[in-house]
């Protein structure tokens, strides 16, 4: 297999339940539709445009009904679906499912269902080397992935608001990101370190934190700035009127 082969992984195991709430009847949110579009076809359609050769689906919740919206697109051909049985649990297992995919020698995009974005997001993580995004506008809340840089060097990569370490750049993490066939190889062991420990509960981020910060020859990152891109990650209710209103009239 040829090192230039980039597949991609895409979170779409969660319930959704900031979202939705705990009633477990709402609709998954990769099939919130967008003018007319679901996000999970979006997100197919960009990856095809951009030349990436397979997108492996992690599901758990409401697998079946991303299955029926997979024929419906009649992409079959393009996407499999693995199912992680304990989605309920931390978002490391998700992950951790397509250990496979991450040691099968090709590049390898990490992303996340929830996600509504200008395709250049996902263009600028296309080039063959290790790549983090970062939005310099990040709000003061818990919820942002935060990236914290020094010298341009990766230096803190988690949701708190860290007091301990200089840094001179912070900005968000849309939950998108590029691996080397050797770094993705590195972080499927790391993965595996985590299940054996009995981590279960754990965000797949913890897992990322600790092998960007451990392994910096290994995970030496280009950061690409999107500040001023349009994307939005659907959480809460007020994403979706705000993905409506702000997000998807700068798409094309």
């Amino acid at each position: 297999m040829a090192f230039t082969e980039v597949r991609a992984v895409m979170m779409a195991a969660g319930v959704g339940s900031r979202l939705y709430g705990h009633n477990n009847s709402h609709p998954h949110k990769a099939l919130l539709r967008f003018g007319g579009r679901s996000l999970l076809q979006r997100h197919i359609e960009i990856l095809r445009l951009l030349g990436v050769s397979e997108l492996v689906l992690v599901t758990g919740y409401r697998s079946e009904e991303l299955g029926q919206e997979l024929v419906r697109l009649n992409v079959l051909d393009y996407v499999s679906m693995r199912y992680n049985p304990l989605f309920r649990r931390g978002s490391l297992l998700s992950l951790w499912t397509v250990r496979d995919v991450l040691r099968s020698g090709a590049g390898i995009l990490c992303m996340d269902a929830d996600v509504l974005y200008h395709s250049d997001l996902l263009r600028r993580l296309m080039p063959s080397r290790n790549c983090l995004l970062l939005d310099r506008n990040v709000d003061d809340t818990e919820e942002p992935v935060r990236l914290y840089l020094r010298n341009g060097k990766l230096v803190e990569f988690q949701k708190l608001v860290v007091t301990d370490v200089y840094y001179e750049t912070i900005g968000e993490w849309p939950g998108f990101l590029r691996l080397v066939p050797e770094s993705a190889a590195r972080l499927a062991d790391i993965l595996e370190r985590f299940v054996t420990a009995g981590r279960l509960d754990a965000p797949y981020e913890e897992a990322m934190r600790e092998a960007f910060l451990a392994q910096p020859d290994i995970f030496s990152f280009s950061i690409e700035d999107i500040t001023g891109l349009p994307w939005i990650e659907i959480d809460f209710p007020s994403d979706v009127e705000r993905a409506k209103r702000d997000i998807l009239p700068r798409l094309t």
